[in-house]
């Protein structure tokens, strides 16, 4: 038996390597992104210990809020929170480090000046925070529906929808954030205004329904708010300002949540363009 050769012969004979393509260079960039990221001890304790320590507070504030709020779902605002948070630290706060370290190595720069295209560059940069959030998120998203026995997902549909919105938004919003970002170690508060509008503005660790009506009308207004509650709604079937519905209903409660996410995707997809750098500051 022979197997396929994945040499190809190029001019006068000589012998070229397998074709580059588009997923050939994102894997290769993610692969070495994957690596650096396990040597750095910070980032790891960032992206998997510091929601997990975050995550031991979700449920006793949860529960102090249920106190005034008889008809409140702890037990899936818990899930969905505990999922939500994850992915901003993970995926946001990783990601915008790991383009601030990158630009500092002059990686970037380096990077453009061979085959792969600027979006390559920068989504091939994001795989590997995208592969643990997405994994992690999964985790939470199983063990916690399992052990707390919730029900099955009204609209998978709709809830990718809502994740695909959550995880474009979060690259788009690391790669505006790193542009004001010097350094790795100033990542933290670069990063702070989003990950408060994360935790506390999208409903995660406060519920909106439990918010003040002016309050929870501006929160549904900010970034990531929308895309978590189309996350939200998929799942249970009501975003909290209305009783749950079925397949069919979700589509309707989850139409404003899909106009404001788009806007907002469009919004941070043009100042990351706009503004994003690639070598440091001379």
């Amino acid at each position: 038996m022979t197997t396929a050769a994945t040499a190809t012969t190029g001019p006068q004979g000589t012998v070229t390597g397998p074709r580059s393509t588009t997923a050939r260079r994102l894997l290769a960039l993610g692969r070495a992104e994957a690596t650096l990221l396990l040597r750095n001890r910070t980032a790891l304790f960032t992206a998997l210990l510091l929601p997990l320590l975050l995550l031991l507070t979700l449920r006793s504030t949860l529960a102090q809020q249920a106190e005034g709020n008889p008809g409140l779902d702890v037990d899936s605002l818990l899930v969905h929170g505990s999922v939500g948070m994850m992915l901003g630290f993970v995926v946001y706060y990783n990601l915008t480090a790991a383009y601030v370290a990158r630009r500092g190595e002059l990686v970037l720069k380096r990077l453009r000046t061979g085959e792969a295209r600027d979006i390559e560059i920068m989504l091939g940069t994001a795989v590997p925070s995208l592969a643990l959030g997405l994994l992690m998120a999964a985790v939470i998203g199983t063990v916690g529906s399992v052990g707390l026995h919730l029900t099955v997902p009204v609209n998978p549909l709709l809830m990718l929808v809502g994740l695909v919105l959550v995880l474009a938004t979060m690259i788009a919003l690391a790669a505006l954030s790193s542009a004001f970002t010097r350094t790795v170690e100033s990542a933290g508060i670069t990063t702070l205004p989003v990950m408060l509008i994360i935790q506390l503005g999208s409903g995660l660790f406060i519920p909106l329904e439990v918010m003040p009506a002016q309050v929870a009308d501006v929160c549904r207004l900010l970034p990531t708010t929308p895309a978590f509650q189309l996350i939200r709604v998929g799942w249970f079937g009501t975003d909290g300002s209305a009783a749950a519905t079925g397949f069919a209903g979700s589509w309707g409660t989850a139409g404003p949540h899909l106009v404001t996410g788009a806007i907002w995707l469009g919004l941070t997809v043009w100042g990351a363009v706009r503004y994003f750098r690639w070598e440091p500051r001379r």
